[in-house]
This record gives C-alpha cells, structure tokens and sequence, in this order.
C-alpha cells in the first residue's frame, strides 16, 4: 500500500507532529468554539426573552415564551445546521475545503451580529427576526461540522490523526463554558449599574428596560471570535488530498505540503494522472457500487450519530429540574429578570467545567490508544446503564434526599457522551470515504445527527409531559411521563451499541488505506464490518 502511495500523501501520513498541526487545531477549532457558542447560548436568554416580550400583568409567575414560540427559538438554527452540513459538505467536495471553507465563517460573523438585530419591538417581529437569523446562522455553522472535521484528517498524520480531529471538535465544550462565562460578566454588570426587586416584590419593576440589551449583547459576541479565525483560514493551503486525489494537480499538493512540511516532496503528475486513469470509470456517490463498497459505513455513521443526538439533546428535559434539585437556580418569582440570567448561566457554566468539557478531552487522550470503536462502544454501553439505572428506580430518585444522587448519575451519562460516541461520530466519517466523497458523506452524517437532536430535544420535551393532563406544562398536551421517556432513551442507547457494529475501526490507517483510493478496482477485500472495504 506504502509504495502505491503518492509521496506528497505518505509524508503527511509519517509527518511528526509539529507547529502547523497546532495551527490546524486552532484554526479549525475555533470555528466549533463559535459554533458551541452561538448554538447553546440561546438556552441562557429564552427566560429573559420571555419575561420581556411575554409578561401577563397580575401573573404568579414571570412569562414565558409559548411553547411553539421557544421550539421555534431554540429549534430554529438546528434546522438551519442540517441544511447547512448538507449544502456545504457537498460544496466542500465541489469547490475544494478551502473555497467553502470561509464561507461558512463569513456567514457565522454576520448572523450573529445581525440576530442581536430586531425589525419593531413587538414581540412577533422580534421573535421572527431572531429566527430568520438564527436560521441562517445554523446554516453557517452547519458548514463547518463537515469542512473541519475533513481539513483536519486530511492534514494530520496517521499516528495521531483522532486526537487532532477529536480536539477539534472538543473546543465546542470551551465554547460553551465561554457562553456562560460571558453572560455571567455581562449580567454582573448590568445588575450592578441598574438594580431591580425581584419579581414577587415587583413585577414590573422586576425586568428593567435596559435587560432588551442583555440578549442582544450576548448573541452579537458570538461574531468576534469566528472573525479573528478568518484571515488565518483565507491563508490555509488547500489539503493535499483533495488537491492531488480530486482536483489532479500533483504540482500544486506538493508545493503547498512543501511549504507546510518544510520539506522537499516531489511531484509526481504522472502517478496522479495514473491513478485518475484507473479511476476514470469511478462510481458515483449513492451508485450500486459506493453501496455496496460504503454503504453499510454510511449507514452506520449515519444511524449512530442520530441515536447519539436523540439521547444527549433530550438533557434539556432534565437540566431544569436538577439545577432547581440541588439549589443552583431558585424559584423564577424570588428573581429578577438579570438576576436569572446570571444563575442560568452559572448553572451552565459549571456543568461544562465539571461534565462536557472532560469528556471531550478524554477522548483526545485515549481515541489513538485503545480506537474509535472501543470508545464508541464504551460510551454507548455507559449511556445505556446509566439512563436504565435513572429510570427503572425513577421514584427513589425524585425524593429531595436521593436529589444528589440523581445529578451524580445524569452528569455520568454525558460525561460518558462525550467520553463516547459524542466525539467518535463526528472523527470516523472524517476518515473512512473516499477524498472525493468525505466532505458530502461527513455532511449527511452530521445532518443525521441533527435530525436527531431536533427528535432529542423537541419529540421529547412534548413526549416527557405527565400523562395526566392537569399536570402538564402550560400550552403542552399530555405525554407518557419523564420515567418512561428515560426508558425509551435507554433503548436508543442500546440501538446505539448495535449500529456501532457498522462503523470500521480506523485507528493507526491513512484515509487511503481506509477507503483504498490508491488500488485496483479488483483489490476489495471482504472481510466483517470493522474491516474497511478496499475501493
């Protein structure tokens, strides 16, 4: 395999880890920082949205947004993400990683700025400003699961090409601790120079006016950090892999690598234009020969990466209840408006310090140690246990003194999430397609995944309600009850362990030697489903 391989290629795969793959990490990275920020700091401000534009005077209670008002609000740029991972992932395999690749951020800075934006102050044209934007800014951040996850493998080296993916995709949970962090500092600040009565005190008094520019603040930041990243992806060099395996120009892959490596690295036109002859007759993406060579792979990526999402977005049931279960947020009415948005942010703030972002970085630790499937397979298996053992016992843990104990088992599950398949099914498609078709397939994988954060997060916030109708949230139909909706999740993590059986172990293998670009059409091998298909 070492000596069909195109030298520019090889010296990537066997390239000590050095400044530029750093560079790559942060690059990348920070696009997911951004990312992560502008996706979950839209949970800090929906109850400071709701007692501005949605106040009944006389109310026990603050107002709240209706509940297809706040699906709208909180669901809106997941849709907007899973149009985004299609559109640009099959852009990036077009076009080129590096073309579509600031586009993507372009998006991002505007839409962020513009969602902190309203035409009028009536609570309809605000709310639909705020998800005309927040659409679009999911589109951009829907590009950049794909282009990221790709430009990285396609720049790493095979030793450690999991943890420079996974890394990647781990400063999400640093996006998200900055989220809260900000709305900490800014709420601080504002309760400090425009001090309210709580709400049961005042309820008018309670929501300042100057609490309109607390979202907003919030929502604009998330443009400056995708910014500063934008002049240093417009000077990345295209990856050698697609340079050489899809555009066929082996002059360009070896200079650019050249420069990158700081090394000499010939061209070899002739071995490219050698292997595009062997490939002339190549089939077709969704073609009788890619299912049959890819489509159990992309079939377990896909159904993997949904169950996943399904179980870790379905956490927005439960966070209210154990923040309030353990003190971190009192009751809405002994607050004020800005008051609330700090503790929810505090709240937010030390689940990712102690949960998310540890688990994302055990996998950068352990994914080149003991593999992807491993991993995957642990995760899925925990996240199984942990929700059965929440909810078969489902009424020992509502006791007040069995509280902690709860909290201790929730925070394990997603810690296991991210420890787990959270991180594996966003590397694996990055690794195991063809360079032709990864960015596309890395696209409908990613988009399968937020098919199933809409299921998590909406399909079960309306499933979860009490049966008996009396007991319901207001605006919400009767559903089968949080212990059932627990029972169900288990079983989707279950499902989750038996999918993983599709899905190839790449570990210590060039892209190459995963998708088998490099041979003859006659050279698959079969052999059980985590042995990779040479193509």
């Amino acid at each position: 395999m070492a000596g069909d391989q195109l030298k520019v290629l090889n010296a990537l795969d066997v390239a000590k880890t050095q400044w530029y793959h750093f560079t790559a990490i942060i690059i990348a990275g920070m696009g997911f920082f951004t990312d992560a920020y502008d996706l979950f700091c839209i949970s800090l401000v929906t109850k400071l949205l709701g007692r501005i534009y949605y106040h009944v005077p006389g109310a026990q209670k603050p107002g709240t947004l209706p509940p297809n008002v706040a699906a709208a609000v909180n669901g809106v740029a997941f849709c907007g993400t899973l149009a985004g991972q299609l559109f640009f992932g099959w852009l990036g395999d077009k076009l080129g990683r590096k073309k579509v690749y600031g586009m993507t951020l372009m998006v991002m800075v505007l839409c962020s700025v513009a969602s902190g934006l309203s035409f009028g102050d009536k609570p309809k044209s605000v709310m639909t400003t705020l998800c005309f934007f927040r659409f679009w800014l999911g589109f951009g951040i829907g590009g950049d699961y794909p282009l990221s996850a790709t430009i990285m493998s396609e720049y790493a080296n095979k030793k450690t090409r999991g943890a420079f993916v996974s890394a990647v995709f781990a400063m999400q949970g640093f996006g998200i601790m900055a989220g809260g962090i900000f709305a900490i500092i800014i709420s601080s600040a504002f309760e400090a120079k425009f001090p309210a009565p709580a709400y049961k005190d005042d309820a008018l008094a309670s929501t300042v006016p100057q609490a309109d520019f607390v979202w907003r603040i919030i929502l604009m930041v998330g443009a400056i950090p995708a910014a500063m990243t934008y002049y240093s992806r417009s000077k990345m060099p295209e990856t050698a892999r697609y340079t050489a395996l899809v555009a066929k120009d082996a002059k360009q892959a070896a200079s650019d690598m050249s420069r990158v490596l700081q090394v000499e690295i010939e061209a070899e036109q002739e071995k490219v234009e050698e292997i595009s002859n062997k490939k002339s007759k190549a089939f077709s993406l969704f073609s009788k020969e890619f299912m049959k060579r890819h489509g159990l792979h992309l079939l377990g990526t896909t159904s993997t990466w949904f169950l996943l999402d399904i179980a870790f977005y379905s956490q927005n049931l439960f966070q209210k209840d154990i923040f309030s279960a353990i003190g971190w947020i009192p009751p809405a009415q002994t607050m004020n408006a800005i008051q609330e948005v700090f503790k929810i942010a505090r709240a937010q703030t030390l689940i990712a310090l102690c949960s998310t972002v540890p688990g994302y970085w055990f996998t950068v630790a352990f994914i080149d140690v003991i593999g992807r499937f491993a991993i995957q397979m642990m995760g899925f298996f925990f996240m199984t246990v942990f929700m059965f053992a929440l909810a078969i016992p489902y009424n020992h843990w509502t006791h007040k003194e069995n509280r902690i104990g709860f909290v201790i088992m929730y925070s394990l599950t997603f810690f296991f999430a991210n420890f787990g398949p959270n991180a594996t099914t966003f590397v694996v498609p990055a690794e195991i397609f063809p360079a032709r078709f990864r960015s596309t397939c890395h696209g409908i994988s990613a988009a399968s995944g937020k098919l199933g954060a809409m299921v998590g997060a909406f399909g079960f916030l309306y499933l979860a309600q009490s049966p008996d109708k009396n007991k319901t949230d207001a605006g919400y139909p009767p559903g089968i009850g949080v212990r059932n909706s627990l029972l169900v999740l288990g079983v989707v993590n279950f499902l989750g362990i038996l999918f993983t059986f599709l899905v190839p172990e790449s570990k210590g293998k060039s892209l190459e030697e995963m998708s088998g670009e490099n041979e003859d059409d006659e050279n698959t091998t079969t052999s059980d489903s985590r042995t990779v298909p040479i193509v």
